[in-house]
């Protein structure tokens, strides 16, 4: 059976969100942000797992378009959680890189489907 990378990356990533979520209520008594952070992070992974049974093609895109919008959601609150200094250069360098990974293979995964059934 072949690897589905993007299905693992995101879930691994949700994994890590879920512990930085535990980490950012438990020690740094940070909430709000920390909530919404929880929240997209955790949605990029489920949404993937709901276009695995997409009904369609352009249903699969649209799924994935969204997984793109909540990453990209992610990469804001990473940002700001580090320019406000809630988590610590380590931290966000740690964290950093796995977001714009999801982010790249998103994008493609958006951008190769288009191609194939000829969606703009």
């Amino acid at each position: 059976m072949k690897k589905n990378i993007i299905k693992e990356k995101s879930f691994a990533f949700a994994l890590r969100i879920v512990k930085l979520n535990r980490f950012l209520s438990e020690e740094k008594r940070e909430f709000v942000l920390s909530k919404q952070l929880l929240r997209s992070g955790t949605a990029i992974g489920a949404l993937v797992r709901e276009a695995e049974h997409a009904e369609s093609k352009a249903d699969f895109i649209h799924k994935m378009a969204i997984a793109l919008k909540e990453a990209n959601e992610t990469d804001y609150w990473v940002e700001l959680l580090y320019q406000s200094k809630i988590i610590d250069k380590t931290g966000f360098e740690s964290i950093k890189p796995d977001i714009t990974e999801l982010l790249k293979l998103l994008t493609s995964i958006i951008k190769s489907s288009k191609t194939r059934v000829d969606i703009k």
